[in-house]
């Protein structure tokens, strides 16, 4: 049996009787939800490790459950919506999502995000070990603490621009592939992954790009990818 806890909260039953008998065939826990409020509630008394998180509820707006759900949680929220917009996404983004899938999705990107999550909590949960403090010009990442800082300002970055920075910070000078980001990130390369990853790029760089019109970290390898820059 999965050991991984996942809230469903999806208000059309179709996808959601589509969502939960995927998690059951692959032997995960799950319990569903069909609207904000009682996604809220099953959160708080469930302690899920994972909410799948649709935006379209007949109470509140998805947007609104994961500000809620993040004044005391960090749990993973993988949202699911038709919305395909970026403003969508970066809205749901910002207020602390770590993943946007976009209907109509299949099955096995839904696996595969699932999978990376996975891995991730695993691997904080098992690394016991101090990191290192990356400095680079104004910026610090303290990985112990998890925060970053610019100007000695703490950076309010939601959990998936925390990662794409860690990921380019450790990799300081070298080009990275979309691809290879795709991979690392979210364990998969489909062509909506690198949409999302552009919509990420986007707001990290309005966030620590001053202007963000003006690179200093990051640099745009068009059609290649990404590579954080050394400031000498």
């Amino acid at each position: 049996m999965n050991k991984f806890q996942i809230l469903v909260v999806e208000d059309d039953a179709p996808v959601r009787n589509l969502i939960t008998t995927t998690l059951k065939a692959h032997d995960y826990r799950f319990t569903a939800a069909v609207n904000g409020s009682t996604a809220v509630m099953e959160a708080a008394s469930r302690n899920p490790d994972i909410i799948l998180l649709d935006l379209g509820l007949p109470d509140l707006d998805g947007v609104e459950v994961i500000r809620r759900i993040r004044n005391w949680s960090n749990v993973p929220i993988i949202v699911i919506s038709a919305r395909s917009e970026d403003s969508d996404k970066i809205e749901a983004l910002d207020a602390g999502a770590d993943d946007y899938l976009t209907k109509p999705f299949s099955v096995d990107e839904l696996l595969a995000r699932l999978r990376v999550t996975q891995r991730r909590l695993a691997l904080i949960q098992s690394n016991s070990q101090p990191s290192a403090v990356y400095e680079n010009g104004r910026l610090r990442i303290d990985y112990v603490s998890g925060c970053a800082y610019l100007n000695d300002e703490e950076m309010h970055l939601t959990p998936m621009e925390y990662r794409l920075l860690c990921l380019l910070a450790q990799n300081t000078g070298k080009v990275l592939t979309h691809k290879f980001i795709t991979q690392s990130v979210w364990g998969s390369n489909w062509d909506n992954d690198v949409g999302s990853l552009r919509v990420f790029m986007a707001t990290l760089r309005k966030k620590l790009e001053k202007p963000p019109d003006s690179p200093q970290y990051i640099q745009t390898h068009i059609g290649i990818g990404y590579r954080m820059l050394k400031i000498e």
